[in-house]
């Protein structure tokens, strides 16, 4: 910011409504000629004058020299403060000006009309973009500090003139504007006798954009057509004085959009019925007020009188029940008396009772402390207000300072009793330190600022009051509200030490050492008790000090270590275990491991025979497989690798599998892989993308081709060698699944036997397995589980159920084979 040529000397004084006297220079110029009959004349009066400005600028820095000189002595002073200012702005000192009335500021509200003089001189002697900033903080502070509805005039057009987005009527700057208007509505429209000032400016501000709208965008011009009748609307329901020029100034609007109104009569013909009966009501609230209004705006009145007449206008509103308005009266009133405790009280006891909003409430303290700062009840009702919005530490460690200033305070009264009137007894101090206590305790529980009360406190206790068991009991009561808080065991460890009482101290490291503190103050406990033995301690207490901690400090270590083993990743070893475990394995989790073995070794191991399942048991077993046979053989079909595509197809071919072209292979090589192959084999390459599957760890495997001539040309390779294993390829054929009753082929059962091989075997086990599992301990009420089928030939009823188990051409049921009977079926020649 850059100051102007011209120095606050010049700037026009206001009158006292406000307004600034503009001087007329046109009918008083300055004359630009001289007779030069009169040049020695005017010689002599220029010496004159000039000597006359030296005197007067002798006597002003004369003047300002006593000012500083009182003001360093007695800050406190008001009116210093604002004959010092007055002084400073007359004789043009720009930063000793600005410095004076910040300095003012810290300890009294400045008037709005301090604030509206600021402000201005501001804006005159600043240019750009920071100074518009600065100017709209001074504006801001003013209105927070008293309502007055001339500064926020003032405020409204200083945005209007300076700032460029709103001069501009710019979308961000349009914005902004509204929302101030908003902010001086809710702040001072209802003000009856000035609050229509506001709403005259908003609407003003409203038809202007509306001025600037092109005339084709109609949508945007009846948008702010009913922007406007609704700012003459709300304002129409305010009980404001002059209401009825209100009306017809409406009236002229709404003849101006087209409406047929009588625009000289203040009858409500033509408007519509609910603006009709809120502006007669509003009317009617505007009439019962005016003799209240006449009253507080009487100049003839005593300040008493006055203070006496808004008390009486305060019981009619709070009679009336709107808080709005008892609360604009109440700021009102503020602005008036200032400095009236009552005033005060009573308006801050209203809000706790019945506005109860936190940020509105804390704020009026803050200004009613700031206003009349030596009342006690005012502070104490400030501190509650913020215990019930519970407010941040911050806010009241405000209160602590004050105090901890009292405190200090008595405290050197009563060192230097003999300079004051009166006998002052430490008593005093211990029941402002117990008011203390009983105001921030729960607020600032395990902090500093409660533990440099405390502190402090013990301190007295012991250096004035001569009281250690009083000065113990203090930190005794400090550990029952922060005995989490390890400084305060640390400091109450230290007062001990400093007086020499050894052994206290050690009782009191023999209390904490074990408790729990956060980070590593567990730890710095433990370590501390070790040093002050060393240092304080016979070598009998320095063992026994060993002797408590170092099984402490193992446990906390191994504590420790314990919480780092949490938070380290899961190691190499397990995710490749996690990676290599079979779906097969995770579904069979649950299974006893008796289970998971062939049934030649479970026979051997197990140390009695199982119980035999009853008939009755058997017949629901198989009842239930021959219902879940369709369901269990879509699961099957489900689990197969067929429901993903093979790799690397050949190109033209479908996706998944097909049951006209599908070989089935077994015998495969255990280290075969899809990135094998094998010249002998290019006629039928598909064969060589094995699945990616767990099935090839089973030496099974399904391939499907794009037509029959390549599937038979794959089958024409059965037996021969891959990997150093004799392949076994066989054409899959799901067709021939069920005769016509339901049972399985003869040729389909000895197909999928030969074709199954282990898989067969496994499938069989497991469905045994859990059929005798469920009918054993479930008795009738069989359930039968999901199980592991991925090794069964697709489309294929899994082998194991007792309805369908397999026959011999002489009746009798077919023995299941062990591994090596299907290899050897497997690799036999043709």
């Amino acid at each position: 910011m850059e100051p102007k040529e011209e120095t606050l000397a010049t700037i026009p004084e206001e009158e006292e409504d406000g307004d600034t006297v503009i001087p007329d220079v046109e009918n008083n110029p300055k004359p630009t000629t001289k007779d030069n009959s009169s040049d020695s004349s005017d010689a002599s009066d220029s010496d004159s004058d000039s000597d006359s400005e030296s005197e007067d600028e002798a006597k002003q820095s004369m003047e300002l020299q006593t000012l500083q000189y009182q003001l360093s002595n007695e800050p406190s002073n008001y009116d210093t403060h604002v004959q010092y200012i007055k002084v400073l702005r007359k004789m043009g000192e720009i930063e000793k000006l600005r410095q004076a009335r910040e300095a003012m500021n810290e300890i009294f509200p400045l008037t709005p009309a301090m604030w509206q003089e600021w402000a201005r001189d501001e804006a005159s002697i600043s240019t750009g973009p920071e100074a518009l900033l600065g100017v709209e903080k001074i504006y801001e502070r003013g209105v927070s500090d008293y309502l007055s509805v001339p500064l926020w005039c003032d405020y409204l057009k200083f945005v209007q003139e300076y700032d460029p987005s709103i001069r501009a009527f710019l979308p961000d700057g349009i914005s902004k504007a509204r929302n101030l208007f908003e902010r001086a509505i809710t702040a001072a429209g209802l003000h009856v006798s000035e609050g229509s000032k506001i709403w005259e400016l908003y609407r003003e501000f409203e038809l202007a954009i509306f001025c600037r709208i092109d005339e084709t965008n109609l949508k945007e011009k009846e948008k702010q057509v009913q922007r406007i009748r609704s700012i003459f609307h709300r304002q129409l329901s305010v009980p404001l004085a002059n209401s009825s020029a209100t009306l017809l100034a409406y009236k002229s609007w709404e003849v101006e959009q087209g409406a047929v109104l009588d625009v000289e009569s203040s009858n409500l013909d033509g408007i519509s019925s609910n603006v009709a009966l809120a502006y007669q009501k509003a009317l009617e609230m505007c009439n019962a007020r005016a003799h209240l209004e006449e009253q507080i705006s009487r100049q003839d009145l005593s300040d008493s009188e006055k203070f006496q007449q808004y008390m009486i206008y305060l019981k009619y509103e709070q009679s009336s029940g709107d808080p709005g308005r008892v609360q604009l009266l109440y700021e009102r009133a503020i602005t008036d008396f200032p400095v009236s405790s009552d005033l005060w009280l009573d308006y801050t006891q209203y809000l706790d009772k019945t506005l109860k909003v936190g940020n509105v409430v804390r704020d009026v303290y803050s200004r009613a402390t700031k206003n009349c700062p030596w009342v006690g009840e005012l502070w104490v009702r400030s501190l509650l207000s913020l215990e019930r919005s519970r407010a941040s530490e911050e806010e009241i460690s405000t209160y602590l300072d004050l105090f901890l200033t009292r405190i200090d305070g008595l405290r050197r009264r009563i060192l230097f009793s003999g300079e004051v009137e009166g006998v002052l007894d430490y008593s005093l101090i211990r029941e402002t330190f117990q008011r203390a206590s009983d105001y921030l305790s729960e607020q600032m529980k395990n902090t500093d600022g409660l533990l440099r009360l405390y502190a402090y406190w013990a301190h007295l206790e012991q250096s004035m009051g001569k009281d250690m068991v009083s000065a113990r009991g203090v930190w005794e009561r400090l550990l029952k509200i922060s005995g989490a808080m390890l400084e305060a065991w640390q400091s109450y460890i230290s007062m001990e030490i400093e007086l020499g009482h050894i052994n206290e101290a050690r009782s009191i490291y023999k209390r904490c050492y074990s408790k729990r503190f956060t980070g590593t103050g567990s730890e710095d406990i433990c370590h501390a008790w070790l040093r002050f033995e060393r240092e304080y301690g016979t070598l009998e207490d320095f063992d026994h000090s060993v002797q408590k901690v170092t099984p402490r400090l193992e446990e906390l270590q191994l504590f420790r270590s314990q919480q780092e083993s949490k938070s380290l990743p899961e190691s190499a070893d397990q995710k490749e275990h996690s990676v290599k475990k079979t779906g097969r394995e995770k579904r069979k989790s649950d299974l006893n491991i008796s289970y998971e073995q062939s049934p030649a070794k479970r026979q051997k191991n197990a140390p009695q025979k199982p119980k035999k399942v009853h008939d009755k048991e058997k017949q629901q077993v198989q009842n239930l497989a021959e219902e879940n046979e369709g369901r269990e053989t879509k699961q099957t079909v489900e689990e197969q690798p067929k429901e993903q595509p093979i790799k690397d197809a050949v190109p033209g071919r479908t996706k998944g599998f097909t049951d006209e072209c599908t070989a089935f292979l077994s015998n495969i090589n255990l280290k075969a892989s899809p990135r094998h192959n094998c010249d002998g084999y290019n006629v039928c390459r598909p064969l060589m993308k094995i699945c990616d599957d767990s099935s090839v760890t089973l030496g099974l495997a399904y391939v499907d081709f794009i037509d029959d001539e390549h599937l038979a040309a794959a089958v024409a390779k059965n037996k021969q060698m891959f990997l150093g294993k004799k392949l076994s390829i066989a054409r899959s054929n799901p067709k021939q699944r069920k005769d016509s009753s339901g049972e399985r082929a003869p040729t389909e059962q000895a197909q999928s036997h030969q074709q199954t091989g282990n898989a067969g075997t496994s499938a069989s086990k497991e469905s045994s397995i859990e059929t005798s599992k469920q009918s054993r301990g479930r008795g009738d009420s069989v359930q039968l589980k999901g199980k592991n089928t991925f090794a069964v030939p697709r489309n294929v009823r899994p082998l194991g159920f007792p309805a369908i188990k397999p026959k011999t051409e002489e009746g009798e049921d077919l023995k299941p084979k062990s591994n090596d009977e299907f290899r050897k079926m497997f690799i036999k020649k043709d």
